[in-house]
């Protein structure tokens, strides 16, 4: 894998898509930087992140993706990859909170933001962003967050924690062409609060009671109702609340 280390930077993002609109860089092509200064998460939200305690990267992903109804794979294969990576530093209770945020304790240690780019000969380049907190210890201000450090009491190296998250993911990419079912009914498996009634709030502010049962092959979240109805949800449109 290419590594491109940034000292800091507006998003790794949009510099890794901007250097492959302009030339063909290899895949998994990573960019890392100490510092992001309009860090993206979903739903145009912010990613806020300490200088130089944080692993911030992108990665670029070729030739998996092939179908715009399919693009949603790439979340699954990259949800399970950092998940198995953190698994495998003893970092514990890890589950993947929908669409692709990683937890541990019920703390937001992972978000994952996907871009996709249709190029004119039909194919589909990915850009992954992951933000990892990993050596920030102070999150006053994010109740819901936590790090590696704090939940482990040690510290990282975040660019060991880098190549090994490119490697998973190369990994579980090759794994998919054989074993996809099965990979997909293990995210499902880790989804957070899977099978337990949980409240929600809809894109109308109303509150409402369901229970997750899975997701559908596009990536919307299927959601058992009080009336014994399953109903699908985009991302903006519910929120759950724990």
């Amino acid at each position: 894998m290419k590594l491109i280390k940034l000292d800091a930077i507006d998003s790794t993002n949009d510099f890794l898509k901007s250097m492959a609109s302009k030339d063909e860089p290899e895949n998994f092509t990573v960019v890392t930087a100490e510092n992001q200064t309009k860090g993206k998460g979903q739903m145009g939200g912010k990613w806020k992140s300490e200088a130089g305690k944080n692993l911030i990267m992108s990665v670029l992903v070729k030739d998996f993706l092939f179908d715009n109804e399919r693009v949603f794979d790439l979340s699954i294969v990259v949800s399970l990859a950092v998940s198995d990576v953190l698994k495998s530093l003893n970092i514990p209770d890890i589950c993947i909170k929908w669409p692709n945020d990683i937890l541990s304790y019920n703390k937001k240690l992972v978000g994952i933001l996907i871009e996709n780019t249709l190029k004119s000969d039909g194919r589909i380049l990915s850009v992954v962003g992951i933000g990892i907190n990993v050596n920030q210890t102070d999150y006053t201000e994010f109740p819901q967050a936590s790090s590696l450090a704090v939940i482990s009491g040690k510290s990282f190296d975040k660019e060991a924690l880098a190549v090994l998250i490119v490697k998973k993911i190369q990994e579980i990419i090759e794994l998919w062409r054989t074993e996809s079912n099965a990979l997909q009914e293990r995210y499902v498996n880790s989804l957070f609060k899977k099978g337990i009634p949980m409240p929600f709030r809809n894109q109308n502010n109303q509150n409402f009671m369901g229970i997750i049962q899975g997701v559908s092959p596009i990536g919307r979240l299927q959601v058992l109702l009080e009336d014994d109805s399953v109903k699908e949800f985009e991302i903006k449109e519910l929120k759950m609340l724990y």
